[in-house]
């Protein structure tokens, strides 16, 4: 079966500066897949690049088995693929329910919306407590479950997350990996997870690429990798 994400020969940067080199990596469907690497190695990169988004690229990105490089980011969202992108990107100025609404602003089908709601709040609670309140006087925990909860409202065949545990305290990250764990388990909603937590991620992840300078140095199983001590010193610094 081929994979629902594939990235093949993948170049990308930003005007003359060179990020990605080559990069060649697959999700597959149902599953979860850990990007890692240090900061500037092009993880982030290389999700914009997916979603076609403020990067020069080429190189083949296939979805689902057709090729979407090249794409309107617009286009790509209507395709089932949800960006979180990393400083959680809420609007501050509208309610929770309202960021959700903008969430869902691709889909036609109104009814299934609404229904939505409830689906989302069920994975965070917390939100539907606060569904009135302005994002922006959320806490960092909840701004991040805000994010992933109104990417979770398109319906996506695919997540790409960029650093879902950025500044948040130990608790707020263990519970925000175990509702990921659910929604990939309730739903088989794939992930592509850039993550600097390696040791979180490749508990979640099944599948686990290592990105040095741009270019993959590594590729397995989240548990070998995880599993290996000359990786961890040498990659994951841990």
């Amino acid at each position: 079966m081929a994979p629902l994400l594939e990235t093949r020969a993948l170049d990308a940067g930003y005007g003359p500066t060179q990020v990605l080199n080559a990069l060649s990596l697959a999700v597959e469907e149902g599953g979860i897949t850990a990007l890692l690497g240090a900061n500037g190695a092009g993880k982030t990169t290389t999700l914009r690049s997916i979603c076609n988004m403020m990067v020069r690229a080429s190189g083949e990105i296939r979805f689902g088995g057709e090729r979407i490089d090249g794409r309107a980011t617009e286009d790509i969202v209507r395709l089932g693929i949800g960006h979180v992108p990393d400083g959680r990107g809420t609007f501050t100025g509208l309610s929770v329910e309202e960021n959700l609404r903008l969430g869902a602003y691709t889909r036609r089908d109104r009814a299934a919306v609404t229904a939505d709601y409830e689906r989302v709040y069920g994975y965070f609670p917390r939100l539907r407590e606060r569904r009135r309140q302005q994002a922006g006087t959320l806490s960092g925990g909840e701004q991040q479950m805000l994010a992933i909860a109104r990417a979770l409202m398109l319906r996506p065949r695919l997540l790409l997350l960029d650093e879902p545990s950025f500044g948040l305290a130990p608790i707020l990250v263990q519970e925000i990996f175990a509702i990921l764990r659910a929604i990939n388990r309730d739903e088989r909603v794939s992930m592509l997870l850039v993550e600097q937590n390696a040791n979180m991620a490749l508990q979640l992840a099944d599948q686990a690429y290592v990105l040095e300078t741009g270019r993959i140095v590594m590729h397995g199983s989240a548990a070998v990798i995880g599993g290996d001590e000359s990786v961890r010193r040498a990659y994951l610094g841990y």
